[in-house]
């Protein structure tokens, strides 16, 4: 054998180890990497490239209850495991909420936008009023509070901000008028993040009073960069919403920031099957949409096992209740 095979062989049999060692594969690209600051083109919502896009995800519980479900391991495994676009941070404005401490739920609201960007995600920030239903109780509240999250974020582009949770009580032009009186505010320190806008009666776009989508269609609100919402809960909504649903997104750029596969008290049965209808129509019609609740809520529409928080796991499917099951599936 020649000495310039031997050196061959010598030199193989020293790379050899290195051969096996396969090379690294780099992360996948997330959500706000590969779609950049969203805006609304014409009925839908689109990435920095104007090409359409539908995020799915999930929306926290209140953050003055169910906080602890909320942490590095929780949000970890949304973004991961469960391959979730967006998280919505649900503030309520009452009920022990943002008005018993402004500045502290105002902190831990930016600390959560903080860690939703650096795990890929986008963030719903959620002014979550319910009651009482007239928005305009909050009015001087949510100038406060978004004016100081817009100033502390406006350099984020994976912000959506939602004004209104669910307006009840109050008719349409109420809602309206609200939101073309706080939008300015919030445009003056942040021009380009998307603005959620509640519908009337709970944000069903006034089917639970009785109504339809076609007041909003007729009267939009009188702003660029907008969205409506629509919520909805599987086993008490039906084919009525569904059609609504349906209409609107051909009209109007709708977002589902809530809903789930039980009854509107988020509690009782599973209605999967009727779930899976609005599944389907939101992934034909590209309406992005987030389920209630990331919890371990004793009802059946938080999605983990009560005790489950703050430690976990959040993957396992010993720990998830069948909503659970379900919407984590979904999503991944």
């Amino acid at each position: 054998m020649s000495r310039r095979t031997l050196g061959l062989l010598a030199l193989l049999a020293m790379l050899a180890p290195f051969a096996l060692i396969a090379p690294a594969t780099a992360a996948p690209p997330t959500a706000a990497a590969t779609h950049g600051q969203l805006h609304v083109c014409g009925v839908r919502l689109c990435d920095d490239q104007r090409r359409a896009v539908q995020l799915r995800g999930m929306s926290t519980h209140g953050l003055q209850w169910y906080s602890q479900c909320v942490n590095d391991r929780s949000m970890d495994a949304l973004a991961g495991d469960w391959g979730a676009d967006v998280m919505r941070i649900s503030m309520y404005v009452q009920e022990d909420g943002y008005e018993t401490d402004p500045e502290g739920f105002t902190n831990r609201v930016s600390t959560l936008i903080d860690e939703v960007t650096e795990r890929g995600m986008y963030a719903i920030v959620d002014w979550h009023m319910l009651d009482p239903g007239d928005p305009y109780h909050n009015l001087a509240r949510a100038k406060t509070f978004f004016t100081e999250i817009a100033r502390r974020h406006n350099a984020k582009t994976n912000l959506l901000y939602e004004i209104a949770n669910e307006p009840n009580g109050v008719p349409w032009s109420r809602i309206k008028s609200y939101a073309e009186e706080l939008i300015p505010v919030i445009r003056a320190v942040d021009p380009e993040t998307p603005i959620l806008v509640g519908t009337r009666a709970w944000s069903s776009l006034g089917v639970s009073d009785g109504a339809n989508e076609s007041e909003v269609v007729a009267d939009p609100v009188n702003a660029s960069n907008i969205m409506y919402t629509f919520h909805f809960y599987a086993a008490s909504h039906r084919d009525e919403y569904l059609a609504a649903l349906s209409r609107a997104a051909d009209r109007i750029p709708v977002f589902v920031t809530e809903f789930g596969t039980q009854e509107y008290t988020g509690d009782g049965p599973n209605d999967f099957t009727m779930a899976q209808r609005y599944l389907d129509l939101m992934a034909a019609k590209q309406i992005s949409w987030t389920n209630w609740n990331y919890s371990d809520d004793f009802r059946s529409g938080a999605v983990f096992e009560t005790g489950t928080c703050p430690n976990g796991p959040f993957t396992t499917p010993e720990r998830l209740k069948p909503s659970g099951e379900w919407i984590r599936a979904r999503i991944r």
